[in-house]
């Protein structure tokens, strides 16, 4: 007879079957975090604010600043905090065009900004691009916070684990890490902290520290009718594994959505955690290590050389320094004053070699992309040869910004949207948009470069219709110019103010058309008054003979003379 397991077991059992997935990966990162970022990665439960020397292995840092380049390049590139980087729609585009929906849409934008501004979304979102380049995987969790709305929990490689629903979709972190009593007091309440916590607590021991197991997960066994934190589709939970009464949790509550974003740089298959391109290169940076210090040897050799002394030269060993000055009996023919000792070793197939494994770093990590245009010293590049680069970085770039896209900013978005909206802090909805779902728009540097390839592409339509239109004007009517400067404004991004609605401008042209035919009346009135003045002054008489000469009828006839 099976033994049923309290949920604490279970949710322990659920940690080591995590643990066990993700150990062939552990020595992976481990050896990126030794040779290219030794600070990241967290591998063991105490380890944690520990400042002893860590980069023994690191005798050149061409990896460490090409991680640098590359999560600073992602960070001004996809989300600066300078300028907007997404923007919200709806699927109806006609609905789109009208006034209230775009000025909601645009203020609710602006506000999202605001709280990431205002909140430490940035500062994390940093923090996991340099995880995303080293280690393929970053994690952060997004919990509300009374002040900022939000508050990301960034989280380094090592200390957690995650899984994956049936589509691919992290739906499930575990971490373990430790608390200090102090800590753990001030987020659970003495009341729900074990008896060995509380102790320390009362005898002053605060900053002694405690294992915490920290697990969210979807909650299959939820009541559907209830509505609290024990019922939503999440569950979250933290507890100390080592506590002895095992029905009890530190804190067990819940979210209407997954509260962790774990993007991945590349997935390969099934597989949960991504690869890296750190972990492309780390075979060039372990070779750039040995040839440094190989390199550095042979200069120590060169200038430092070991000797083959005699041993009647023993005494002179102090003469040998620099500058120093020992006498010796010269034999053969070459004697007069010289050198001790020669070493001339060529070191310059070493150089380029080092290099060449530079370079090859400095691409993995697209290094070389993202600094293109400032390492360039010309003065005479073009607009033409600018966007030509954007372009050859987003072939680079392409997949890795589309699953940064999905993973990352849309569901940080999101929740950070739904966290506002309980907060009721949102502007009033408009009466159009009850029951429309919204989506996110994409409008940061990076993603207005893969629109300009489609810009382009109107771009040269327009220029080729231009100069057709020199030999045949009516060509012109088959362009809607007002449907491109709607397809600009999405492709660039532009503030959705800037665009008069379609409705708007209907009404703009209805009022200029009134305009112009009453304008067109009134210079026709002079003229028909004009005419009338003169019929008025021909007489009875005289119009009768003109009638008459028009029709042939009385009178003298026509051409008789």
């Amino acid at each position: 007879m099976a033994v049923e397991l309290n949920p604490r077991q279970r949710l322990l059992n659920r940690k080591s079957a995590l643990w066990n997935e993700r150990s062939s990966w552990v020595s992976h990162w481990r050896e990126i975090s030794d040779y290219q970022q030794p600070r990241a990665g967290r591998f063991f439960v105490d380890d944690r604010n520990k400042g002893g020397k860590r980069a023994n292995n690191i005798h050149d840092n061409t990896a460490v600043f090409g991680s640098r380049t590359l999560s600073a390049g992602l960070m001004s590139g996809m989300t600066s905090p300078a300028r907007p980087w997404f923007k919200l729609e709806i699927q109806d585009r006609d609905l789109m065009e009208a006034q209230a929906v775009k000025t909601w849409l645009h203020d609710t934008a602006n506000l999202i900004r605001s709280i990431f501004t205002s909140s430490n979304t940035y500062r994390a979102l940093h923090v996991m691009y340099d995880e995303l380049g080293l280690f393929g995987t970053a994690a952060s969790i997004v919990l509300p916070d009374f002040e900022n709305v939000i508050h990301h929990y960034p989280l380094t490689i090592g200390e957690y684990a995650i899984a994956t629903d049936a589509r691919g979709v992290v739906d499930t972190m575990c971490r373990e890490f430790q608390m200090t009593v102090a800590q753990m007091v001030e987020q659970f309440g003495e009341d729900q902290c074990s008896r060995t916590v509380r102790n320390l607590y009362k005898n002053g021991n605060y900053d002694q520290w405690v294992d915490v197991i920290h697990i969210v997960q979807p909650r299959r066994d939820r009541d559907y009718a209830k509505k609290d934190g024990k019922n939503m589709p999440w569950m979250s939970c933290y507890f100390e594994p080592s506590r002895d009464d095992w029905d009890k949790f530190l804190s067990e509550s819940g979210f209407e959505q997954c509260p962790v974003l774990a993007p991945r740089w590349l997935v390969t298959g099934n597989d949960i955690y991504g690869t890296s391109p750190g972990m492309e290169c780390l075979g060039d940076v372990k070779q750039l290590q040995h040839q440094q210090l190989r390199k550095a040897q042979a200069i120590d050799l060169q200038v430092n050389p070991p000797l083959q002394v005699p041993t009647r030269y023993k005494e002179a060993a102090k003469s040998r320094l620099p500058g120093g000055v020992f006498y010796v009996d010269s034999q053969g023919p070459n004697q007069g004053i010289r050198s001790a000792y020669e070493v001339n070793l060529n070191l310059q197939h070493l150089l380029l070699d080092i290099q060449d494994v530079r370079q090859r770093i400095r691409s993995a990590y697209y290094a070389d992309l993202f600094l293109l245009l400032a390492n360039d010293q010309r003065s005479n590049i073009t607009a033409t040869e600018v966007a030509e680069r954007h372009e050859e970085k987003l072939l680079m770039l392409g997949p890795v910004l589309e699953r940064l896209h999905n993973e990352l900013l849309a569901p940080l978005i999101d929740i950070t949207f739904n966290y506002a909206a309980r907060a009721h802090i949102l502007p009033p909805v408009p009466q159009e948009l009850e029951g429309m779902n919204l989506k996110v728009e994409f409008i940061s540097v990076l993603a207005q470069a893969q629109r300009a390839v489609a810009a382009q592409g109107a771009d040269r339509l327009l220029m080729t219709v231009g100069q057709l239109a020199q030999m045949k004007p009516e060509i012109i009517d088959k362009i809607n110019f007002d449907q491109v400067v709607d397809d600009y404004s999405v492709m660039y991004g532009v503030n959705p103010e800037l665009v008069v609605p379609d409705d708007q401008v209907a009404a703009v042209r209805q009022q200029r058309a009134q305009q112009m035919a009453q304008a067109q009346a009134a210079a026709a009135m002079p003229v028909a008054a004009d005419t009338a003045k003169t019929v008025s002054e021909i007489d009875g008489d005289n119009m009768h003979d003109i009638m008459s000469r028009l029709t042939g009828y009385g009178g003298t006839p026509a051409g008789a003379a």
